[in-house]
């Protein structure tokens, strides 16, 4: 038996992951957060022959019995499901509460449920729990700093992740992307937001321009997830996920409108800016562990992933929607 469950599988990265783990000869059960619909995500997006090999289920995290159920008989669980939009996070803290900490409870109890059935448990954390960083480039030492409830739902996921192991031998480990960009991506994030309107808006509108992210695109993280899958040692670790460069917004901007070949111009939305002391100023990773532990290393190179998102985005203008919960 080769089958792995995948929580928040209709999602930006969790559709990519699926898609990778079909085509590595898993059989893949998705979960994904039911809707009256009955929708995969964007996992509707991807080839016939990847679907038919899908086992889909609908559910939420939240629901300790439904999670149960999906990850019976799984040797591996990659979970990802997760309310990810940090300005929502200021609206209702208690969402990501329910959804980020108890949600991955629920998982996790499901996980050691299956005993020695069980390979490998990969949680999914975020760059956002190191907060600005106190030193560059940012290690799995820096220390955690909560500077959204998003982060802090976040942090207190992974501590809970990391107890399981310590406490019931329940073999975790924790993949800590950086910025994650590519195809499939809701305008919620910085990139998608500025090529959308790159390509039509007589403006862009847009926050923070001197903020600098570690940008990796979305196949050399999901082949992260499956390196750290594939490795025993990484049991117990936190790794990161990321490409070691930085770029500033209003780097990403002028490397947009090259592309585009227009250039819109600039306007920074207050809507769209942190709180002064929420604001995650800058974030670069150490990727040494993941490369040392696991032989992985981002494959791909800003203008590379750069360029094929925007001709993705390009040729899904009218139906590019916004989603802020990994379905």
């Amino acid at each position: 038996m080769k089958r792995a469950l995948v929580t928040g599988a209709g999602g930006f990265i969790g559709s990519h992951l699926v898609e990778a783990l079909v085509r590595e000869g898993w059989e893949v059960r998705a979960l994904l957060r039911y809707t009256s619909e009955g929708g995969r995500g964007w996992l509707r997006d991807v080839p016939p022959q990847i679907q038919e090999a899908i086992e889909f289920t609908h559910g939420d995290v939240r629901d300790a019995d439904i999670v149960t159920r999906a990850a019976r008989k799984c040797r591996r669980i990659y979970h990802l499901a997760a309310l990810i939009g940090i300005p929502y996070s200021y609206e209702t803290p208690s969402a990501y509460v329910q959804t980020n900490i108890v949600g991955t409870l629920n998982m996790l109890n499901a996980a050691r449920g299956l005993g020695d059935e069980l390979e490998r448990f990969v949680h999914t954390s975020t760059s956002e729990c190191y907060g600005t960083a106190l030193s560059v480039p940012i290690s799995e030492s820096h220390p955690l700093q909560a500077q959204s409830p998003y982060a802090a739902s976040k942090i207190s996921a992974d501590k809970i992740a990391e107890s399981f192991h310590r406490s019931f031998g329940l073999r975790v480990a924790t993949v800590r992307p950086f910025n994650v960009f590519g195809p499939r991506q809701s305008m919620r994030a910085v990139i998608p937001t500025i090529v959308a309107q790159c390509l039509g808006a007589d403006v862009v509108k847009i926050g923070n321009l001197a903020v600098t992210r570690d940008f990796t695109f979305v196949a050399d993280t999901v082949k992260g997830f499956l390196a750290t899958g594939d490795t025993a040692a990484a049991e117990g670790r936190v790794i990161n996920i990321g490409t070691g460069r930085e770029h500033a917004i209003r780097d990403v901007y002028e490397a947009v409108c090259r592309i585009v070949g227009r250039r819109p111009p600039l306007e920074v939305e207050d809507s769209r800016v942190r709180p002064p002391t929420s604001e995650v100023e800058r974030l670069i990773a150490d990727t040494s562990l993941a490369q040392n532990l696991t032989g992985w290393s981002a494959g791909h190179t800003f203008e590379d992933g750069l360029a094929r998102t925007i001709a993705w985005i390009e040729s899904n203008l009218q139906s590019f929607r916004s989603a802020e919960y990994h379905v």
